[in-house]
């Protein structure tokens, strides 16, 4: 049976509930068609999760990496812990760190099956080997799962070397650096973990300062498992300024634009009051695209997940970290950097270079459309709010000649969450997380990533009722008659 065309058969139904989106064996986005859906799924109600057939990986095991992780559990009597499946022993020796220094009695062992280490807990290590799983982005892919239990076959190493040579190369030319200055990773969140890791061996003991709201992990994971990370809202340059000062932080992480609410600081002054007081910056370019900005020549460390639009399939997770050329620490991150904690998946390398083959065509498109959708937004009566880089300067400084401001928007209704949920469950258009992929995917974010902190996210100026819009695609006219019906419900 053929894949399901999503552009033209989106997963909308209730009875989509579950769904692999895309169809593949590795996907990593999962159909959440109704509101009453993307709850039950937080809720953990069995119900839904029974119906999962994917989900995003550091949320949660893909089925694959789940077998090996029974399979352990089964072997090594494990029946009331966890079972971990990374793809190397020093991304498992490292999570088990993790958990002795949370968790200082829980009982660990890392233990290899099928060819990968899997780090084990007791049940008072569970919570601590779940956060650095999430946070990290360091566990063993689906792919590597279906080679370890030989359900796919395994590719040659010849073949994966040029894959990832490609890919340096690919990189560095949006970039603009020599490919010995990219790294790739297992995730963005992976690109990241390394990023900290040489930032904190060069300036240990000092918490990270998060400038904006930003994506859930990118706060987590240096909150709660490196030295703490401080959140500060304000752009106002002379604030920063004595914040800085004040704080003196391990490094400085902003994301162009933000997540869900697509801001982007001043990125140059911002750059200009750390280098003067000696603090690094670190940038993640996700979600503008080192297609569409320039971060570079302003942030010493640059990472991004490639999962999203470099990729645009949502079935391949990967990340990189590229090291500024005129980064005054140039010299010692790449030192830092010169081993990694696990490398990018033979597999997963191989799929990710043949999927950006057409990122450079792919991708205009999708600024374009999202564009476009933005505009008809603004200017319909139901819709209080658009978010959109488009509307940002500071973004737009950043932007490289003929670019455009990426596939993501975010916006609120008249009515608040009670449309937000009519809308949400009308809307004839794959429903579930990640972005970037070639159909249009839509989320209540704010519920799906900060569930249990709702009212935090509020009081951060993040309404829960945000709908965020990841554009693909599709035909302009046709993604907006769509999103017209959805709008009269």
């Amino acid at each position: 049976m053929s894949p399901r065309d999503l552009l033209q058969d989106p997963c909308w139904h209730a009875d989509d509930l579950g769904k692999a989106l895309p169809d593949s064996p590795h996907a990593v986005s999962v159909a959440l068609p109704r509101w009453q859906d993307v709850v039950a799924y937080e809720e953990k109600d069995p119900a839904c999760l029974k119906a999962l057939q994917a989900i995003y990986p550091r949320f949660g095991f893909h089925p694959l990496v789940a077998e090996i992780a029974q399979k352990a559990r089964e072997e090594h009597g494990c029946a009331d812990g966890s079972a971990w499946p990374y793809p190397t022993a020093a991304a498992a020796e490292r999570a088990r760190c993790h958990c002795q220094r949370s968790e200082p009695m829980a009982k660990t062992s890392i233990k290899t099956v099928l060819g990968l280490p899997c780090l084990l807990t007791d049940a008072k290590g569970c919570s601590a080997a779940k956060a650095f799983w999430q946070h990290s982005g360091l566990g063993a892919s689906s792919r590597q799962a279906a080679k370890a239990l030989e359900r796919e076959p395994t590719p040659s190493l010849q073949a994966s070397a040029d894959a990832q040579t490609l890919l340096k190369q690919r990189l560095a030319k949006i970039y603009g650096c020599d490919p010995e200055l990219v790294q790739l990773h297992p995730s963005g969140m992976a690109a990241l973990t390394k990023a900290l890791e040489a930032i904190t061996a060069l300036r240990p003991g000092k918490p990270c300062l998060q400038l904006g709201f930003p994506y859930v992990d990118v706060l987590k994971l240096p909150e709660v498992v490196f030295e703490g990370c401080d959140l500060l809202l304000t752009t106002e340059l002379n604030r920063l300024a004595v914040e800085f000062d004040r704080r003196q932080p391990a490094a400085v992480i902003v994301e162009l634009p933000s997540n869900p609410m697509l801001q982007c600081v001043d990125l140059p002054a911002v750059a200009r009051l750390a280098q003067a007081r000696g603090i690094p910056v670190i940038a993640d370019d996700t979600i503008g695209s080192p297609l569409n900005i320039d971060a570079l020549p302003h942030a010493d460390l640059v990472f991004s997940s490639l999962t999203k639009s470099f990729a645009g399939r949502g079935d391949i997770l990967a990340g990189s970290l590229v090291v500024s050329p005129s980064s005054r620490w140039r010299e010692e991150l790449s030192r830092e950097l010169s081993t990694a904690l696990a490398p990018l998946g033979d597999a997963d390398a191989i799929a990710l270079e043949q999927a950006s083959r057409d990122v450079a065509q792919r991708l205009p498109q999708l600024n374009n459309a999202c564009q476009i959708l933005a505009d008809k937004l603004k200017s319909h009566p139901a819709v209080t709010r658009v978010h959109h880089p488009g509307q940002c300067a500071n973004f737009q400084a950043l932007m490289r000649p003929g670019a455009g401001h990426g596939c993501l928007l975010s916006f609120e209704l008249l009515g608040g969450v009670t449309q937000a949920k009519r809308v949400y469950d009308a809307l004839q258009v794959c429903k579930g997380p990640s972005l970037g992929t070639s159909f249009t995917l839509v989320c209540p974010y704010v519920l799906l990533a900060h569930y249990n902190e709702l009212s935090w996210a509020e009081s951060c100026g993040v309404p829960s009722h945000l709908l965020r819009v990841s554009v693909g695609l599709e035909d302009p006219d046709s993604l907006w008659h769509r999103f017209e019906m959805a709008l009269k419900a």
